[in-house]
């Protein structure tokens, strides 16, 4: 996880173009002893070899693979500039992340940092924060823009004979994640839940709550309670509206009469339906075979191939379980966290989605800009 101290940013920066900015950040990387001298070289070649414009005013700077024995430790040193800084194809930085990773152990900064950045408003947001405090609270997540919804927060098949089980095991599973105290768990239990048709069930909780989050638990044996049959509970603990969104998902999954297909689906699958529009079309699996996984210059390199074609495109990280994202996204495609060797499963739908497929595949055969 990475750790952001106030030492780590430089507020009310001004840079007239993205290489100088570069040069700043780098000489910061310098200065703290995370790299030696020479690593700007690797950030500026980098730079022309593609875009490190990741998205909502952010660019994340870094070295190639050749200048990588010149980082001593992995860290970041973030600038923010107000005014912000063109790089390229009109888009405008407000924050620079300059990275130092002495290996691929950079994705994760990169996916702990897109998680939290790809969210709507974002840019904004970090363009008017007035300390450093501010802009690590927004990097660190703590303003949550999304409800916590992952397959750990799904248990299916729960031997449980009335809803009063189900009520407590799905607000245990919040409360395992450390997203809610046990005042969330009583209150869930005490409020009792509602029923919302189809065999399903809803409870909610604002007591005590730390991160927006929704599970679900599925019973071993459907049974009948207060004159409703009971085929699944679903738990929403909330201390903001991160979760409208996807209580306008669940909505949907009823209007349609879909949620006992729903309930019968994978837990990754379910999470995709609660977070996301999934799309149906034409599927390809493709293994990345860079060496240092899909980091910012082969991953515009995907996103670039993504954006020649009209459909509709998503990806999957198989070998991590990810739900799908956006694969013209930079941010989202990053996010992903993929390293050598994941599997990617990419979905398209569209008049050209057979024709995107064949180019996605044939670009990261020949190692999406890299050679392998």
């Amino acid at each position: 996880m990475l750790s952001l101290s106030k030492n780590d940013i430089a507020m009310q920066q001004i840079a007239s173009n993205k290489q100088d900015a570069i040069k700043s950040l780098a000489a910061d990387l310098e200065a703290t002893g995370l790299v030696q001298t020479g690593y700007v070289n690797g950030m500026l070649a980098r730079e022309q070899q593609n875009s490190t414009y990741l998205g909502n005013g952010i660019a994340i700077p870094h070295g190639t693979t050749e200048t990588r024995d010149l980082v001593n430790h992995t860290g970041v040193k973030i600038h923010h500039f107000p005014q912000g800084v063109p790089w390229g194809n009109d888009q405008t930085a407000y924050i620079a992340i300059g990275i130092a990773a002495k290996s691929d152990e950079h994705l994760g900064i990169l996916k702990q940092l897109t998680k939290v950045l790809s969210a709507d408003g974002i840019e904004d947001k970090l363009r008017h924060c007035e300390s450093e405090q501010a802009i690590i609270a927004l990097l660190n997540g703590d303003e949550q823009q999304e409800a916590e919804c992952n397959p750990e927060l799904i248990l299916k098949q729960f031997p449980a004979l009335d809803l009063l089980q189900l009520t407590a095991v799905a607000a245990g599973l919040i409360k395992y994640q450390g997203f809610a105290d046990t005042a969330t768990v009583t209150d869930a239990i005490s409020q009792g839940p509602t029923y919302l048709g189809q065999g399903l069930w809803l409870v909610r909780s604002n007591k005590q709550v730390k991160r927006t989050a929704i599970a679900i638990v599925t019973p071993q044996v459907p049974f009948e309670e207060l004159g409703h049959p009971v085929a699944g509970m679903i738990m929403v603990a909330a201390n903001n509206n991160a979760h409208k969104a996807n209580l306008e998902y669940l909505t949907n999954l009823i209007y349609q009469g879909k949620v006992s297909q729903w309930l019968a689906s994978s837990a990754v699958e379910m999470v995709t339906a609660l977070t996301q529009v999934s799309l149906e079309g034409y599927q390809a699996t493709f293994a990345i075979r860079n060496p240092h996984g899909l980091h910012a210059r082969p991953g515009a390199m995907l996103v670039n191939t993504t954006k020649k074609f009209d459909a509709d495109i998503q990806v999957v990280n198989v070998t991590s379980g990810s739900k799908p994202v956006n694969a013209k996204s930079l941010m989202k495609v990053i996010g992903l966290g993929v390293k050598c060797g994941n599997e990617l499963q990419f979905t398209a739908q569209g008049s050209d989605a057979e024709a995107a497929l064949t180019a996605i595949g044939q670009a990261i055969a020949d190692g999406l800009g890299e050679k392998l």
